[in-house]
């Protein structure tokens, strides 16, 4: 399988899946869906929704998945008290038992395409600024969940920014540190875990290989794809 290639979703080009990915695959059965299905993708911090985004599907194999989240999609975030930027901010205990009410919103980030290796424990986005301009990076270090069309996404606070010239540095240290331990979050050892995940990927992006071996850094979604409507409430809020 080649990667590297862009407009996948005309051309049925495949995903390459060398280094720590080779390790992992193992896949889920079943018929690939069409490029351009809409998922949710679902992210929880301390096992409360923090925001739900509308993605389109770029591709699915046995090795993992692409997907593309586009700036200003239609989105549900939840609605927080006043004074407060981020539910990471929030101590669970001090969240209601409940989860907080989601309220519509724009997702307010860049363009970015997701890969998400089957089995690992992070993902890796290609970061698009103006005029589709590559910027870099970001591996965020997660659990998924998949049902149906969502994919649900535990949140492991620490994460890598890689820039272009695949120089990285750890992101969130401190934060990652104080939640360790909490029974909301990780224990000490899942968080050793948690950090071996984040090396491994950051030795992928040392040694220029995929997916930091300068693959999709041109993608462009199909024009056909108009951006996905506001799906329905969450789920649920709680994971």
């Amino acid at each position: 399988m080649k990667a590297g290639k862009r407009d996948v979703a005309t051309n049925g080009t495949r995903l390459d899946t060398g280094g720590l990915t080779a390790a992992r695959t193992g896949g889920r059965a079943g018929t690939e869906p069409s490029p351009g299905q809409i998922l949710h993708w679902n992210f929880f911090i301390g096992g409360h929704l923090s925001a739900s985004v509308p993605v389109r599907l770029v591709e699915r194999t046995s090795a993992g998945q692409l997907l593309w989240m586009e700036t200003g999609t239609p989105m549900w975030r939840t609605a927080l008290p006043r004074g407060t930027t981020h539910l990471r901010d929030i101590a669970p205990h001090e969240r209601p038992a409940d989860g907080y009410p989601v309220v519509p919103d724009r997702w307010p980030m860049g363009n970015a395409l997701f890969y998400q290796p089957t089995g690992a424990a992070h993902s890796v986005l290609w970061l698009f600024g103006r005029r589709q301009k590559f910027r870099g990076w970001y591996v965020n270090l997660e659990r998924r969940l998949h049902h149906g069309d969502d994919i649900d996404i535990a949140d492991h606070e620490l994460d890598l920014n890689v820039a272009p010239d695949r120089t990285w540095r750890w992101k969130d240290e401190q934060s990652f540190a104080e939640k360790t331990g909490h029974p909301a979050y990780w224990t000490a050892e899942e968080a050793v875990a948690i950090r071996s995940e984040g090396d491994a990927v950051a030795r992928l992006a040392e040694a220029g290989t995929f997916p930091f071996d300068g693959s999709w850094c041109d993608f462009r979604p199909p024009s056909a794809w108009t951006t996905p409507p506001r799906p329905p409430n969450p789920r649920r809020s709680l994971l």
